[in-house]
């Protein structure tokens, strides 16, 4: 624990919600199962192996002890959370988590709910993602597939984005998706579709083409998507989706699976896509191995003639 605890000493709190500490990218030896995030006002202690109770009590010190130096007047409000596998138990261990609970990221508002599952509703180490698709939007046209909670709809409409088109699986997910919209100001511009992306392909070509596409499906869902097997179905079909220089992310956070194998199905399935560049991830998902870290990468339609 010692590697967490000396950490904890540099950490500092504004007001978006952002990873604290990435035990998962290495390094930190010995912590290697341990997260910690900032979902404003809470902290959001995660564990990857069960974590024995007095081990979980020196964490809890530790992070109240660092919450005194820098909040001394607020109250701590801590959760804690051991995945694996299937497997979640997640606990409140100190003050409260709101209801509901909306957090901020570089500008834009969000609802998440850190008491269901391991999904909060805001990915944080996408958040490079969404800023270049902010930075990139204006007067586009996007296709969001599998948007969960539609961050990169909300992202798109804020750089002005013409329309945005959100396709997802679960209605639930698209309900807190709209809600996302409207807690950032947007009552119009976006379109969510509670579809099987692989049973949509003429209703998605009906309504492009478009000049940005974002595809971020799970990497191993079964009866949702499967990256080994499904990914390259995908690909297959979006040059027909795009218009002429429309780019596309491409986004696969599969540890076991590497930038390589995603260019390689581009490589086959979809050659008029032109590789760009991978985006980088945020600072605090520094990892040792960057191929066992979130891949984003970035393609453009050659210009057909």
């Amino acid at each position: 624990m010692q590697s967490f605890i000396q950490a904890l000493a540099t950490i500092e709190l504004g007001d978006d919600a952002v990873r604290l500490f990435h035990g998962r990218g290495g390094h930190y030896v010995g912590c290697e199962h341990l997260c910690l995030d900032w979902f404003a006002p809470v902290l959001l202690l995660t564990s990857f192996t069960p974590l024995a109770d007095d081990d979980l009590a020196t964490c809890q010190q530790a992070i109240a002890a660092r919450w005194q130096a820098i909040r001394p007047d607020s109250q701590l409000n801590l959760v804690y959370q051991y995945r694996s596998a299937g497997e979640t138990f997640t606990q409140v261990l100190q003050g409260e988590v709101p209801e509901p609970h909306i957090v901020s990221e570089n500008g834009a508002r969000f609802q998440v709910h850190l008491m269901r599952g391991q999904n909060h509703g805001l990915f944080l180490d996408m958040a490079n993602g969404r800023e270049w698709v902010r930075a990139n939007v204006h007067y586009k046209k996007v296709l969001n597939l599998f948007a969960y909670t539609c961050g990169f709809s909300v992202a798109a409409l804020q750089g002005g984005a013409d329309e945005v088109v959100n396709m997802d699986m679960s209605k639930g997910a698209l309900g807190i998706g709209k809600q996302n919209h409207l807690l950032n100001g947007f009552s119009a511009g976006a379109r969510f579709l509670g579809h099987d992306i692989f049973k949509s392909w003429g209703k998605l070509k009906k309504l492009g083409p478009y000049d940005i596409i974002v595809a971020d499906p799970p990497s191993n869902q079964k009866g949702s998507f499967v990256a080994t097997k499904d990914y390259v179905r995908l690909i297959r079909r979006l040059p027909e989706l795009l218009a002429d220089n429309g780019e596309v992310l491409l986004c696969l956070n599969a540890p076991e699976l590497d930038t390589t194998f995603l260019r390689q199905q581009v490589a086959d399935a979809a050659p008029a896509l032109e590789y760009i560049e991978r985006l980088a991830n945020p600072p605090a998902f520094m990892d040792v191995s960057e191929e066992k870290s979130l891949k984003v990468l970035r393609y453009r339609l050659s210009t057909q003639t």
